[in-house]
């Protein structure tokens, strides 16, 4: 099977580039609308740098927004099917956590929130619920500004991970 090779949607319109990487922060197109602007891209790594710098750069209440739209890890809530198919992949979705580890995850997002805010927030691709809650338990150390910028930067490796699969889907499609 043949691949096409990925545009990047740079002769796109503003509506399809939205479209098509609106959902690679949690809720937030208003990354790929700000990142529209940037154009062209000439690969992946080029459009995740700006979309990266864009949120890295943001206000604090746009920030603290995107933050907030993140679903906390193992919880039983509606969430979007990016972060479903990402906590279900690596073992911290409700519906597989054992009782006692949805009851240590319950405990530690809301400490966690209460402290900082906005959920714990981590890219989990790759790790266990053990290595999700020993990294919560470490980070609850932060200062508030160094988790808030630590969660922004698992917000953008998150995002990495969704526009792999945005890539796939487009060289496969």
């Amino acid at each position: 099977m043949e691949q096409r090779r990925v545009d990047w949607n740079n002769d796109g319109d503003h509506a399809a580039f939205v479209e098509r990487y609106g959902h690679l922060f949690e809720s937030s197109p208003w990354v790929a609308e700000k990142a529209w602007h940037n154009r062209p891209f000439r690969s992946r790594q080029e459009l995740l740098s700006s979309m990266s710098e864009i949120v890295m750069g943001a206000d604090s209440r746009l920030q603290l927004e995107l933050l907030r739209a993140h679903p906390e890890l193992g919880a039983k809530l509606r969430m979007t099917a990016a972060s479903t198919e990402e906590q279900r992949r690596t073992g911290v979705a409700a519906d597989r956590l054992e009782r006692d580890e949805a009851y240590i995850f319950q405990r530690m997002n809301a400490a966690y929130r209460e402290k900082f805010g906005f959920p714990f927030i981590m890219a989990v691709k790759g790790l266990t619920a053990d290595m999700t809650a020993d990294s919560m338990q470490r980070r609850m150390m932060n200062t508030a500004e160094q988790e808030r910028r630590h969660a922004l930067m698992e917000v953008c490796k998150i995002a990495e991970f969704r526009l792999a699969h945005v890539e796939e889907d487009l060289a496969i499609g």
